[in-house]
């Protein structure tokens, strides 16, 4: 029985070419519409409104951000309008620093804008009574590595335009608005 060698090795190139061009697709198509809550299409990247402090949408839901449209915590030990976070907590959650004249509206935020003095003399701004942070964890606008760690002997959150945090926010398909479906 004669054997075409040269046609095998074609053959056999042929089929491992077709499956790694198969398995490209579908690599594709996973990206495309399983590697976020939201299929293809993403959260908007905050935008940088120089406001000291605005909602905006994430794939979270609608949280407040900073100036720069970098996402704001709240630490869960802080009462009373009192930061508890100083020292080496401070150096991995900045606090949101207070503008020297607040403002008396906000882009989208329901909850009372204040401010709060700091054991350092530094004044902190606060929605709702509340002291607000960003965390060095965030390189980027849009970013909410923070949400739900348990740093520095409390728990931290993202904010609500109301000034509470949103311990289990659900995401948000920004084409619609509205929350995804459980299983998305």
């Amino acid at each position: 029985m004669f054997t075409n060698r040269k046609s095998g090795t074609i053959h056999r190139r042929r089929l491992q070419l077709a499956a790694t061009s198969s398995a490209a697709a579908a690599m594709m198509f996973f990206a495309a519409n399983c590697g976020s809550p939201s299929g293809s299409v993403q959260a908007p990247v905050p935008a940088a409104t120089g406001d000291p402090v605005s909602a905006q949408t994430t794939e979270l839901g609608t949280i407040l951000v900073d100036g720069q449209g970098r996402t704001i915590y709240q630490f869960a030990n802080d009462k009373n309008n009192t930061s508890t976070c100083a020292a080496v907590c401070a150096a991995d959650w900045p606090f949101v620093p207070a503008p020297p004249s607040l403002p008396t509206s906000s882009p989208g935020v329901i909850g009372k804008v204040g401010s709060t003095t700091r054991d350092d003399g530094h004044r902190q701004l606060t929605v709702a009574g509340h002291p607000l942070y960003t965390f060095v964890g965030d390189s980027t606008p849009g970013q909410t590595n923070g949400q739900g760690l348990n740093l520095d002997g409390g728990v931290w959150t993202v904010v609500s335009p109301a000034g509470v945090p949103l311990t289990n926010p659900s995401p948000v398909n920004p084409a619609t608005q509205t929350p995804f479906a459980p299983g998305y």
